[in-house]
């Protein structure tokens, strides 16, 4: 890859990646490295994420999709848990205007019901807001389970009473969260640790993985860059081989 400075785009050894999956973690240790308490890592998470969907966007990105929240997340200390609450209620506050005039479409996937009728509706009225923005998708997993999302699928299935036959794969991918929109390329962890934690796990079937040991709140722009070379270097079989010229 050519050198790039901090305000040039880089030129990647292939194409970057049209949908990236981001699992946000570590911003608990990145607090306690600094002596501060778990809820300013997950504030200045939150303020990073603002820097790397900016990046995202000029590297070429079309869909982002970030773990905020898990189906698991609520058996976390109650005070953290309502921080957490708080800080999507407050992320839409004070970037909804900007990400609509960055050109970004808004989704959230996950369960909702969990949440606040209040909530719930702020949620609802940023989505419409942003939806014929075209520059780059941003999907909020918010309270949010891979296995949830399967079997809420299979559910409606059964309930609109599709014949086993008719169930096939692309079937079963229009009735999850991403109905619609192109499975991850990459799905990137920060934070050092080694697994999906119930992230995409039907759509990331075949995305390559990247774990960096930087904590989310340190994820900056030159560690996206990184991610999305080491990317680009992989080759990309999807179960099958390449063909070779055998001259023996």
């Amino acid at each position: 890859m050519s050198s790039t400075d901090s305000h040039s785009t880089p030129i990647f050894s292939g194409p970057a990646p049209a949908h990236i999956g981001i699992i946000m973690d570590g911003n608990g240790r990145w607090a306690k490295q600094r002596g501060l308490n778990r809820s300013e890592g997950h504030r200045q998470g939150v303020e990073n994420l603002r820097r790397v969907l900016e990046a995202a966007g000029e590297f070429g990105v079309k869909t982002l999709t970030v773990y905020a929240f898990s189906t698991e997340n609520w058996s976390r200390p109650i005070a953290e848990v309502r921080f957490l609450l708080r800080i999507i209620d407050y992320y839409i506050d004070r970037e909804l205007q900007a990400l609509n005039e960055r050109g970004v479409q808004l989704r959230h996937i996950g369960d909702m019901s969990a949440l606040s009728k209040r909530l719930q509706q702020k949620i609802q009225r940023a989505i419409e807001q942003t939806q014929h923005n075209e520059k780059l998708i941003l999907n909020v997993a918010f309270n949010y389970g891979g296995r949830a999302e399967v079997v809420q699928a299979i559910r409606r299935i059964i309930e609109e009473g599709l014949p086993p036959e008719q169930v096939t794969e692309q079937v079963v991918s229009s009735y999850l969260y991403t109905a619609g929109q192109p499975d991850p390329d990459l799905i990137i962890r920060t934070g050092g640790e080694m697994r999906l934690s119930n992230f995409l796990m039907w759509q990331a079937t075949y995305a390559e993985y990247y774990s960096t040991p930087t904590y989310w709140p340190d994820f900056d722009r030159e560690e996206l860059r990184k991610a999305i070379e080491h990317y680009t270097a992989r080759d990309r079989r999807f179960g099958g081989v390449k063909e070779t010229h055998d001259t023996k």
